[in-house]
């Protein structure tokens, strides 16, 4: 299963956050919000309490903790400092963006998409953890997942979130550059496949 993972070097540089993000080997199945039990449990994560958002492409985001319903309805983007709850997001196309706070020990994990990017999400997840956890921007790791990217899409929106990030002052901001439309053999894409097609989990937890 390892090798049908990807993995980033400025996250696992930190040292303590756990992280994935699954391929298209992983699963067959459609996966969202975690309905797919079997391939969770598969993951090599070591935090059991997964937490997601509704995904409505919008800029909502909600604090979460063990205590918090699996999924939250309207949101999707979460945040969280208690260890062992692992944020998780699924996608076949929007982007998947981890944000680390690496002064406070706390994360989120974002679902951006064409209207989400266009919402700022990215700013509204930064901002709720100011206001939560006392994070700035300054201090945060931010890295973006494989998405759709042109000539496969109109709107490059990964390059909007890393200008996002920039003009947040976020300290480090990193995107792996993989397009999910010009690899299908290895990512689902919702767009290249009309529709028909699976998720990518992405995965974000504190050790």
């Amino acid at each position: 299963m390892e090798e049908r993972l990807e993995c980033f070097p400025a996250l696992e540089a930190l040292g303590w956050v756990e992280h994935a993000f699954t391929t298209r080997g992983c699963t067959q199945a459609a996966v969202r919000h975690g309905t797919d039990e079997g391939l969770l449990e598969s993951l090599p994560i070591r935090g059991r309490v997964w937490r997601f958002g509704e995904q409505v492409h919008g800029a909502g985001v909600a604090v979460v903790g063990a205590g918090s319903p699996r999924v939250t309805p309207g949101v999707d983007a979460l945040c969280t400092r208690e260890a062992g709850v692992v944020l998780g997001v699924s996608v076949a196309d929007c982007c998947a963006v981890f944000v680390v706070d690496a002064a406070r020990r706390a994360i989120g994990l974002a679902h951006s998409g064409r209207r989400g990017t266009e919402m700022n999400i990215l700013a509204a997840l930064v901002g709720e953890m100011g206001r939560e956890f006392g994070s700035r921007a300054r201090e945060m790791v931010v890295q973006l997942g494989p998405c759709i990217r042109p000539p496969h899409y109109e709107v490059d929106f990964a390059a909007a979130i890393r200008r996002q990030a920039e003009a947040l002052g976020v300290a480090a901001c990193h995107d792996c550059g993989a397009c999910t439309a010009s690899r299908l053999d290895r990512y689902y894409s919702y767009r290249a496949e009309k529709g028909m097609t699976g998720r990518m989990v992405a995965a974000l937890g504190i050790l």
